[in-house]
């Protein structure tokens, strides 16, 4: 296959008038869209960007980001989006572990720019905005090319972009998608749950994380549809948005569909429209899918990671009676659950996940090392642990990482918290395991409340999981926070909440 770039040239000619893409008070055609990738790719060709060179972007939501996207795709560039909610240092090592040598930023982060340009091998910069400092800004550096077709043959099993890992230990890596993994990706999503051309997302989680960018909004434009992008999560916009512009699909992260639905007056607003919503990134807790399925939306739990999206997609059809499964396999994902030593774990039993799919990564960018980790005789270990029931649905405990031994029992911290979440005052909780010399291990629960002023102790969560949970799952330290720690694409940073407890409003044992 060819590469993605010609999807947008194809979009230009089958739905040129039509509305691709929608941000503030821009709104762009796919005949426009298309005529900007051109120009912005012919000014990469002329500033020296060649096949394999990596040109990265620290930018938020917007039609720039994807323009960049697409352009690298049409003259074989690597496209690399950057977290902009890292730090200085943070970036900086991204550039110079990518080897970027363009970059391009919003106006906002003009400091963090000059700082890691000077020390990362950046040869070229372009500022989203107005010009600083001597920086050509972007649409003028548009302006001087011509809207010409580049004369660049790329094949789909070249590298696309490097999409860094979140990252919530050690340093992130960066995971190699070609062209063929992106195209399977959509394939595997169309597969499962029809997208229309008539359909309308709204896209506001960052995409410079793959669902963000992956599962609705680059689905979308190869459907021929209209994406609504916004560069700020607000739960209210969200509902209003839906209601006035009448969309129709739309992915979020479990954080955010949470945060969707504890907005006062959620009852008041007209979801009618909104006939896909896609939950991805993290478990979604079942009492938020329960309250948007009384708002007549049905969530479809999407599984997958960086390396490799979707592994398992739990449809509309699926979505009730299987309420807490990701669903079964993607149609082109051949998976195993296997034990410590490799063998297959019968069903009901919980055992790491191994892939193997068209969308699965190429490798890690110059990590031969951890490559060889996890990707084995055309096999790649998840690092995920779940397990099967009979008929087939996959269901997460966790990452392998994350397992807690406790007295030699394992416990998988998502079971736990979806039981804490059917608590009536817990707005968000997590699991982790502490140190303890009698059990190796002993249960941590930090929670957020819904109400702080009706404070529970230890006795009470253990009453409530009474009949729910083993005793030896059951929390045995109780934290309150005002929030959960999380990564850019939502995931608790579970390594913050093993630390000092200082800052914390009250610890119960």
């Amino acid at each position: 296959m060819r590469g993605i770039g010609q999807w947008v040239a194809k979009r230009a000619q089958l739905s040129n008038d039509k509305i691709a893409l929608a941000c503030k008070d821009r709104k762009l055609t796919y005949r426009q869209f298309n005529s900007r990738i051109n120009r912005l790719a012919n000014g990469l060709i002329q500033s020296g960007i060649q096949k394999g060179t990596r040109v990265a972007v620290f930018l938020m939501n917007g039609t720039e980001l994807l323009e960049v996207m697409f352009a690298c795709a049409k003259i074989g560039a690597i496209f690399v989006p950057i977290n902009f909610r890292l730090s200085i240092e943070e970036t900086e090592y991204i550039l110079q572990d990518s080897g970027a040598v363009f970059f391009i930023y919003h106006k906002e982060y003009q400091q963090l720019a000059a700082e890691v340009c000077a020390k990362a091998a950046i040869l070229q910069s372009i500022v989203v905005g107005e010009e600083v400092a001597g920086i050509i800004s972007y649409e003028n550096f548009l302006g001087k090319y011509i809207d010409a077709e580049p004369e660049v043959d790329v094949d789909g099993d070249e590298v696309h972009m490097i999409m860094y890992t979140s990252g919530t230990t050690g340093r992130p890596k960066g995971a190699m998608l070609t062209h063929a993994n992106t195209f399977w990706n959509i394939i595997q999503i169309l597969i499962a749950q029809p997208i229309l051309d008539t359909d309308t997302t709204f896209t506001v989680a960052p995409m410079f994380h793959s669902g963000a960018m992956t599962i609705l909004t680059l689905t979308l434009l190869y459907k021929g549809g209209t994406v609504i992008i916004t560069n700020k999560f607000d739960p209210v916009q969200v509902l209003q948005n839906i209601e006035q512009e009448k969309i129709t699909c739309m992915f979020l992260v479990p954080a955010m569909w949470l945060a969707v639905t504890q907005v006062p007056d959620f009852a008041k607003y007209n979801l009618h429209s909104l006939r896909i919503g896609i939950s991805a990134a993290a478990s979604c807790p079942a009492t938020v899918i329960k309250l948007l399925q009384r708002k007549g939306v049905s969530l479809i739990q999407a599984f997958g990671l960086s390396e490799a999206a979707p592994v398992a997609i739990l449809t509309i059809q699926d979505s009730v009676r299987k309420i807490g499964s990701v669903g079964k396999p993607a149609f082109y994902v051949d998976i195993r659950i296997v034990d410590e030593s490799g063998c297959d774990v019968l069903d009901e039993k919980v055992g790491e996940l191994l892939v193997r799919a068209p969308n699965v990564m190429k490798g890690y960018w110059k990590n031969q090392e951890e490559t060889q980790k996890v990707l084995q005789n055309g096999w790649f270990a998840t690092g995920d642990c779940l397990w099967r029931d009979q008929d087939g649905f996959l269901y997460v405990a966790g990452r392998k990482k994350d397992v807690i031994i406790t007295g030699g029992e394992n416990v998988y911290p998502v079971e736990v918290e979806q039981v804490l979440y059917r608590h009536p005052n817990i707005k968000e909780a997590a699991i982790v395991g502490v140190s303890d010399e009698k059990w190796g291990e002993v249960i941590k629960a930090v929670i957020v409340l819904k109400d702080p002023k009706q404070q529970i102790n230890i006795e009470g969560i253990k009453a409530f999981c009474e009949g729910k949970l083993a005793r030896y799952k059951m929390p045995k330290i109780l934290e309150f926070v005002s929030a959960l720690p999380r990564n850019a694409a939502g995931k608790v940073v579970k390594s913050a909440l093993t630390m000092s407890n200082a800052g914390y409003k009250n610890i119960f044992f």
